[in-house]
């Protein structure tokens, strides 16, 4: 995907800072559909596909993504195919079942970026009090936190 079409996608789900992301941990069959991956958010991810939230998973090569998100009227599925290299896919520990990712970080990350160089500035302030309640670790990607 070119860095252009990546930011009309994220425009498309209507991305803001209030939209979480989900990452699977662990890679699936990029052939699952719609039901399949309905089921793997509400079973593995612990959360509401009807929520809103935008829900990424990877391949075991992690050269594809498929996407899934509600958009207040039906279910989007989305895929990306990378015709070199491959994504670099946040390190997860053992058990961990998804990845919290910020808007941002979604951009980073389909733009080739590797999240685990990257670096907040000292003055970024990461997310507020309010956001941190709704977070189980209470962090994201960058802050050096994941959530279970």
């Amino acid at each position: 995907m070119a860095s252009s079409s990546v930011s009309r996608s994220l425009i498309l789900f209507g991305l803001t800072t209030a939209t979480r992301v989900f990452a699977a941990a662990n890679p699936i069959d990029m052939r699952k559909g719609f039901d399949v991956l309905f089921g793997l958010v509400r079973d593995s991810l612990a959360e509401d596909p009807l929520s809103g939230h935008l829900f990424l998973f990877t391949n075991r090569q992690q050269t594809r993504l498929k996407v899934l998100v509600f958009d207040g009227s039906g279910l989007w599925v989305c895929s990306n195919r990378l015709e070199k290299g491959r994504f670099a896919w946040p390190v997860t520990q053992p058990g961990q079942s998804r990845i919290t990712l910020r808007p941002g970080e979604l951009a980073l990350l389909l733009n080739g970026i590797d999240l685990t160089l990257a670096k907040p500035r000292p003055w970024f302030r990461g997310l507020t009090a309010a956001s941190k309640s709704q977070e189980p670790s209470g962090s994201s990607l960058l802050s050096g936190t994941h959530s279970k």
